[in-house]
């Protein structure tokens, strides 16, 4: 299970993940997450509804409690992160990175 599955464990799917982050981060979410969805309002809204309804989020900012649900979330994705990587150094997991992207790009 990654961080992702965990995120969905909780009700959350990965895009929403990234607009809770991109949200925390300042970010403009449309444009934080134009690289993963089609230019549609839609697919957005489908993303961002339920955080709104959720409470979590208002326009592109965190609500206090899309704030504290965004710190549990990430203190469990970090464990697990953890739990994964034990055993990996740093070159070793920025090297298996780098080689998944190139693989991914190859696929485009």
């Amino acid at each position: 299970m990654d961080g992702c599955q965990l995120v969905v464990a909780d009700g959350l799917n990965r895009r929403q993940w990234q607009a809770l982050n991109a949200a925390a981060g300042g970010e403009v979410i449309a444009v934080a997450l134009a690289p993963f969805l089609d230019d549609d309002p839609a697919e957005l809204a489908a993303v961002t509804n339920p955080l709104v309804e959720r409470e979590w989020l208002t326009g592109d900012e965190l609500t206090a409690a899309g704030s504290r649900a965004l710190a549990d979330l990430t203190v469990k994705v970090r464990a697990h992160r953890r739990a994964i990587t034990a055993g990996i150094s740093e070159p070793e997991y920025l090297t298996t990175v780098g080689v998944l992207r190139r693989m991914a790009g190859n696929l485009e």
